[in-house]
């Protein structure tokens, strides 16, 4: 029986009496190179090219998420350098965030400070590492893109991960979303591949480390392919279906096996039984009150706008790819064709479709939801590119483009590609320029004897830009100050010295924490025993008691490093969307409007003592409100 999707192989019967061949019959012609077949690009090549793309962002691109720094690079330092902010998902009350997540990724920082490394070199390490992570995932869905669909897809396929402004942070962010984004391409490309048999187990291994480890909701992504498996065993004989049993079976051992390890680290550290992706699910589906919910709502189009900017012209394209496909199969346009039947192809395409429904129905959204789909997205793109590219091609007489000269139609699929590489650049450098002062502000406090120990660098309105305590001395400790943010904010680890179990912090109930987002005044400090400050100076920004502009008090405050910082109350929806150089011909509607963003120090001996000055301590030193 041929294995599915390959071709029987037919042997002819040797005649009778056939007398032995000699050495020369025996001899087989070496077999002639077979060249490459057009738009093959060399896997080596296709990671080399996404490597680069995701180094780069590891490199320059803010960090855009304040949930990135709270709940994983935060609770990382704290197991690796003893302190950190604690936000209430990781009370062993609640539960719902997974210490064998983080502990997976600080072991890989461990071996660069025992070399003495600092912790920014540590940041920017890990952050590399997960981008070549994410091109190792990707390279491998590619290459089986390109043997199951067509290596002109595959093409494809890479360019759009390569140069969207959404992989462009996606595949570098230490967020749960991403690293489930690395496993469904794997999933994604064990599940495609049929060659030298089914890799169902592998398949359902691949998602359920992404749903375990990552994000729970992940699975909902393997759903065509499993129901792909199931329609082929129950269309199968009694052996087809006892093979898909025990590839199934197989697969499951895996996934709980993943499971297990992962509840027993969590449970290590939380010092209790605990199965974190049994409570996200509990929390976020099923929450009596509050819920996710309780951190804002958007409208339904919140995805599609989203999506648009990180993947503009890619986007039309991957929600026209099943159309698309129906359509090239009704018609059979040549030059369309891929190794795989229309019907795979619909499986291959309808994950995307099925995820985006699914989280445009949840009335909470945010960017990184989407991650998990990133290379759904990206593949439905690139099959809809191919058809179109066929039929914008074709030379058939009977097509009505046909007339068309063919020099015009390749300028207008160069001139599509163009735009879209430009349109890339135009998101990716704009959020670049824009955002990127969080990341470097902090740098004088390096300097030596910038800081003395046990300094407290103050966050107010600025607190949920904080690149985390990587990016601070290890003897300076950020704290937060009132603003006017009304909801909880993170408290911080303990570091008592119990002499009972390593990680006190990972297993003691810290005070002030619910899950219902009440702010906690315990969170905050007096102003007057800040040694440094962080601040913005934006025109659009509002003045007021709370929130006073602390980076034009110089009489209290010296300014230690400044960088530019984008107005985004001020600039025009063009120079919001992305990099709009700074000409002074253009019209101010078109031009952006730059604040600042500042790390102040402050002035003299005015601070205080810590006794006395916990709990919210309002202005505290008679910072001047500007009108």
């Amino acid at each position: 029986m041929a294995s599915p999707g390959g071709s029987a192989v037919r042997h002819r019967a040797k005649p009778p009496n056939t007398p032995p061949p000699s050495a020369a019959t025996t001899t087989k012609p070496a077999p002639k190179h077979q060249p490459p077949p057009p738009f093959a690009l060399p896997p080596r090549f296709a990671f080399a090219l996404l490597l680069a793309s995701h180094t780069l962002a590891a490199l320059y691109h803010p960090l855009q998420d304040c949930d990135e720094v709270f709940n994983y690079w935060e609770p990382t330092h704290y197991l690796t350098h003893g302190h950190g902010l604690q936000t209430w998902e990781y009370s062993p009350t609640y539960a719902i965030r997974s210490w064998a997540y983080i502990a997976l990724h600080a072991l890989p920082t461990l071996p660069l400070r025992l070399l003495g490394g600092s912790k920014k070199a540590e940041f920017y390490f890990l952050r590399i590492l997960l981008g070549a992570l994410c091109a190792l995932c990707e390279t491998r869905l590619f290459a089986k893109i390109a043997a199951v669909l067509n290596p002109r897809v595959a093409l494809t396929f890479v360019l759009i991960l390569a140069t969207s402004p959404g992989l462009f942070h996606a595949s570098i962010a230490f967020l749960p979303s991403s690293f489930a984004m690395y496993f469904t391409s794997l999933g994604f490309a064990a599940f495609m591949d049929w060659r030298g048999g089914l890799r169902t187990a592998q398949g359902i291994w691949m998602f359920a480390i992404a749903s375990t480890l990552g994000w729970p909701f992940a699975a909902a992504l393997s759903l065509p392919f499993l129901l792909e498996e199931l329609a082929l065993g129950w269309l199968s004989d009694r052996r087809g279906r006892t093979q898909l049993c025990f590839r199934v079976l197989d697969g499951l051992v895996r996934s709980l096996l993943t499971l297990a390890a992962q509840v027993g680290l969590d449970s290590f550290f939380y010092k209790k039984w605990t199965v974190v992706p049994a409570n996200i699910v509990l929390y976020n589906v099923f929450a009596r009150t509050g819920g996710p919910a309780l951190y804002g709502t958007e409208p339904w189009p919140f995805y599609l706008r989203n999506l648009a900017l990180n993947f503009h012209l890619w986007l039309p394209l991957a929600l026209l790819s099943i159309p698309l496909v129906l359509a090239q199969h009704r018609f059979r346009t040549a030059g369309a064709h891929t190794k795989s039947s229309p019907l795979r192809a619909l499986v291959f395409l309808t994950p995307f479709y099925l995820w985006l429904a699914i989280f445009t129905l949840q009335p909470h959204k945010e960017e990184r939801f989407m991650y998990p789909a990133y290379p759904a997205l990206a593949l439905n793109a690139a099959v809809a590119l191919h058809i179109l590219l066929a039929n914008l091609t074709t030379t058939n007489p009977r097509h009505l483009i046909a007339r068309l000269p063919l020099q015009l139609r390749l300028a207008a699929a160069l001139a599509f590609l163009l735009a879209a590489l430009a349109l890339s650049a135009f998101r990716t450098l704009g959020t670049i320029t824009a955002y990127a002062a969080p990341l470097t502000v902090y740098n004088p406090l390096h300097a030596p004897g910038a800081s003395r120990a046990d300094d407290w660098l103050c966050l107010s309105k600025e607190w949920y830009r904080f690149p985390s305590h990587y990016h601070l001395p290890p003897t300076v400790r950020a704290k937060f100050i009132k603003s006017a943010f009304a909801g909880l904010l993170p408290g911080e680890f303990s570091e008592a010295q119990t002499g009972f179990g390593l990680f006190p912090g990972t297993w003691l109930a810290p005070p002030g924490m619910n899950d219902g987002n009440r702010e906690d005044p315990g969170k905050y400090v007096d102003v007057r025993r800040c040694a440094f400050m962080v601040d913005s100076g934006l025109a659009s920004a509002a003045v007021t008691a709370l929130e006073p502009r602390y980076v034009g008090d110089g009489a209290r405050w010296e300014r230690v490093g400044c960088a530019g910082f984008l107005d985004a109350g001020s600039t025009g929806v063009l120079g919001r969307l992305g990099w709009v150089p700074d000409w002074g011909f253009l019209p101010v509607g078109v031009r952006r409007v730059w604040g600042e963003y500042c790390l102040l120090k402050r002035r003299g001996e005015e601070e205080v003592g810590r006794e006395g000055l916990g709990g919210a301590g309002g202005l505290g030193d008679g910072v001047v409100v500007e009108d």
